[in-house]
């Protein structure tokens, strides 16, 4: 911890200010880096503890970590020194101002103006990340993980038996609905001490744009989307109602889904259920199959330290340790240490969630070099991040990619309608209603807006009611708390609508591969061994957040973010829907 009194009295440099602006901007930023990166890796190796092995001493070192790192970032002397240099911002260079406004971004996570709100605000998220990753689901009274939540979800046609699943995965929200709340008042007031009206304002700021700007894109996208979305919702309601004997409701009830908060809608079509084929794989074999499809592309293999310090399988049965069960991929010294946490498991959701995750570990290691500094290492945007993982879960999907990765065999025939179908409910269409629409709705008016306690849950189900046509099995009164149950909620606060640019991305990048570079039909694509690939990514990812993520996209593929790749992708399926639909109810 040294570092620190070293860096405070090399800031704000106030004495220097006769030196030209830019050449004290380096030294400034040079001392900011270093610091920065040094206690980023402090922090993550202490999160990375708590998150693999959930126990009270590792919350209690993660928390030490936080307050550490806020103090680092939130330091008063880098925010008054990053402001006066940022008003000589023409007289910078334009990566010198980028990294500047990336101090104060960070800064406002934790104000150390207000060291005591900054470490309540610390103190709080590590006591929630405890609730969460400690939370033990039972089900008829027993023990039961979010892995065989999930399993009983995707393979029961028992109604009851799913309504009584559906339930017991929510039952985690009233322990985490102080929490939140609590969080919400100290998120709010780090953003406002940096003069942000509140935290969803200040996560939206990453992009450039206001909480309005950001909420119209969402919007936009929905309602270019909608006509294909009313479309699946009703085919997808008159074929459960079919296959559970039961009467065409109008909104779905969320126990027929096999997704617990129905963001994306698997099982329907069986013409396309992969997991048969992974008969007899090992979980190893996912992620050395993963792993080769990047090197097929000509990026290096994974650091030989990703093997032995990455958590990717599941406990094993009868052991004691607690982990995190959401799938992540950490950078933790922002170089050489990259890390996965997942539970990866022989079936085709975690062969696509693996080469997702390992998307970000490719995105880490072509951002890792010396023409972005350790502020920088990040994704052009957010959702840039999200998207490479998507756009390359997307390409696993792709038939001859599957038959040559050894999952399909070589003479496997298939109903391309089905598998747009299939692409259409599992990770495009319903999945942008629940990230463009419910969450960010939802968590704008939480953090902008004074959403009361007591309506918290009604405000929840109104959304995915209105956004998403989905409806719960029977009254969720204000004695339940269902947004917290979503990880995201509590640890990756007003975030969720990455997601949703990720996959308009995705589907962008993907048009641009499969038509101008490899001249394939964007249907039946196969990256596998492509260095050219592989050489247009690279040129994406290696210039990590030094440049506008406008300007990176127009760069690469020429045109502005937009739902017209993806529309055009699904505009085979969406005639095939209004045959099947003639003469139904459309929506609810």
């Amino acid at each position: 911890m040294r570092i620190l009194p070293a860096l405070m009295l090399g800031a704000p440099l106030v004495a220097q200010m006769a030196a030209p602006v830019q050449e004290r901007a380096d030294r400034f930023l040079s001392l900011v880096n270093s610091g920065y990166q040094a206690l980023t890796y402090v922090q993550q190796q202490a999160s990375w503890l708590a998150s693999t092995d959930v126990k009270p001493e590792h919350d209690a070192g993660a928390e030490w970590a936080g307050k550490a790192y806020a103090a680092f970032n939130g330091s008063p002397a880098l925010i008054t020194e990053a402001r006066e240099l940022l008003t000589h911002r023409k007289e910078l260079k334009e990566i010198t101002v980028r990294q500047l406004e990336r101090v104060l971004l960070n800064a406002a996570e934790g104000p150390m103006t207000k060291p005591e709100l900054v470490a309540a605000r610390v103190a709080a998220e590590t006591a929630q990340a405890s609730t969460m990753n400690g939370f033990t689901w039972k089900l008829d009274g027993k023990p039961i993980t979010a892995n065989q939540i999930d399993d009983i979800l995707g393979k029961s046609n028992n109604l009851e038996e799913r309504r009584k699943v559906w339930e017991a995965s929510k039952e985690n929200g009233p322990a985490l609905k102080d929490g939140l709340l609590k969080l919400r008042d100290l998120r709010n007031g780090c953003a406002q001490a940096l003069g942000y009206h509140d935290y969803f304002e200040l996560q939206v700021a990453k992009y450039g744009l206001t909480t309005d700007e950001m909420l119209a894109f969402n919007r936009k996208f929905m309602a270019e989307l909608r006509p294909l979305y009313l479309q699946l919702h009703t085919w997808v309601k008159y074929e459960m109602a079919k296959k559970y004997g039961q009467p065409v409701p109008k909104a779905i009830p969320a126990h027929w889904i096999n997704n617990r908060w129905s963001q994306n809608w698997t099982g329907f079509v069986n013409a396309v259920d992969f997991d048969p084929y992974f008969k007899g794989w090992q979980p190893e074999r996912i992620v050395k199959t993963a792993e080769a499809f990047y090197t097929g592309l000509g990026f290096d293999p994974l650091p030989a330290s990703f093997w032995v310090k990455s958590d990717l399988y599941p406990v094993p049965a009868g052991g004691t340790r607690k982990k995190n069960s959401h799938a992540s991929c950490w950078h933790l010294d922002l170089g050489t240490d990259i890390r996965s946490l997942m539970s990866v498991e022989p079936n085709m959701e975690w062969f696509e969630t693996t080469h997702h995750e390992l998307g970000h570990g490719y995105y880490f290691m072509s951002y890792t070099n010396p023409n972005v500094p350790p502020l920088l290492r990040d994704g052009a945007n957010p959702s840039f991040h999200e998207g490479v993982g998507e756009l390359i879960a997307l390409a696993t999907r792709q038939i001859p990619y599957l038959k040559g990765a050894g999952v399909l065999p070589a003479d496997y025939k298939v109903d391309e309608m089905q598998v747009l179908l299939n692409d259409a409910l599992e990770v495009a269409i319903p999945f942008m209603f629940w990230s463009c629409g419910t969450m960010p709705e939802w968590e704008s008016e939480f953090y902008a807006k004074g959403m009361p306690a007591d309506q918290m849950n009604a405000r929840w189900w109104k959304q995915v009611h209105d956004l998403q046509g989905v409806e719960p099995p029977s009254p969720r009164g204000e004695q339940f708390c269902d947004a917290p149950t979503k990880t995201h909620i509590n640890d990756t606060p007003a975030y969720y609508y990455s997601y949703g640019w990720a996959t308009v991305f995705k589907f962008q990048m993907h048009d641009h591969i499969a038509k101008k570079i490899l001249h394939q039909d964007p249907h039946a694509t196969n990256y596998a061994g492509h260095k050219e690939v592989g050489d247009f990514l690279k040129k994406v990812l290696s210039k990590g957040a030094t440049e506008d993520w406008r300007k990176v996209l127009k760069d690469a593929t020429g045109e502005d973010l937009s739902t017209r790749a993806m529309m055009d992708y699904f505009k085979p399926l969406m005639a095939w829907l209004e045959k099947q639909n003639k003469g139904r109810q459309i929506g609810w």
